[in-house]
């Protein structure tokens, strides 16, 4: 499969993320078409092992983060996501149908990691952050990924107005310092443990490089809940704000 046509039909594959992304650094650059090939070559993304749907264990911050679902709940999924991102949006309702599934076995923590070739997506992960502040995380993320095609700075007021937020309140908090740092470690964590795209998934710690869709996510979940904890699994710490 070629890299382009890998980004289409697996957007969450590992190695074309990888690959697309030394390409583009390369062209940017100002580099020849063959010494961007040269690059992609050098890379890890060109010489990949034998495909694996999990990785290996990592530690994500999560301290902090909106999560949904039990907090002792014995499978923990981080998600890095973009609000104007068309892929998060179809894995929104996706992964809600794995709550929906696993109501007692699994929870959702949720991670910012807006990009830049989205011009509203900065604003619209600034959003989430200031409704949090008010208990409100999860009616705006519902509702920016119901409106993700447009996330003007009106059509936010509007919902934080619609969700009854203090839109005041509201105001000054998207604009403040304080959520743009917030936003800010969210992406610093997500570039830290190798999120190159959105959504990315990560179920105990394991980066999944898999379609997120419940029919594909359940024969994985099952298998990890049938592994003892004193396997490697990697549990995120439990995340103060739930739905």
């Amino acid at each position: 499969m070629k890299v382009a046509e890998c980004r289409v039909k697996d957007p969450n594959c590992y190695f074309s993320k990888g690959l697309a992304s030394i390409i583009v650094a390369s062209i940017k650059a100002g580099k020849s078409e063959q010494d961007a090939l040269a690059d992609v070559e050098a890379s890890r993304f060109a010489h990949p092992p034998e495909h694996k749907l999990l990785e290996d264990p990592i530690a994500i911050p999560t301290a902090g983060a909106p999560m949904t679902g039990p907090a002792d709940a014995p499978i923990t999924l981080v998600e890095f996501s973009d609000f104007q991102c068309p892929y998060c949006t179809l894995a929104t309702p996706q992964l809600q149908a794995v709550l929906k599934a696993y109501p007692t076995q699994v929870r959702l923590i949720f991670k910012e990691f807006p990009l830049d070739i989205h011009s509203q997506a900065a604003f619209a992960a600034a959003a989430a952050v200031a409704a949090q502040k008010q208990g409100k995380f999860w009616p705006m993320h519902d509702a920016l990924f119901a409106s993700h095609a447009d996330l003007r700075r009106a059509t936010v007021l509007a919902i934080a107005s619609a969700i009854g937020l203090d839109v005041k309140r509201f105001e000054a908090d998207v604009d403040s310092i304080e959520v743009r740092k917030a936003v800010a470690r969210d992406m610093e964590d997500g570039s830290n443990v190798g999120v190159m795209s959105t959504p990315t998934l990560f179920i105990d710690g394991q980066h999944y490089n898999g379609m997120i869709k419940l029919d594909v996510l359940k024969p994985i979940l099952e298998a990890e809940l049938k592994r003892p904890a004193s396997a490697g699994k990697t549990a995120s710490p439990p995340a103060p704000v739930s739905r």
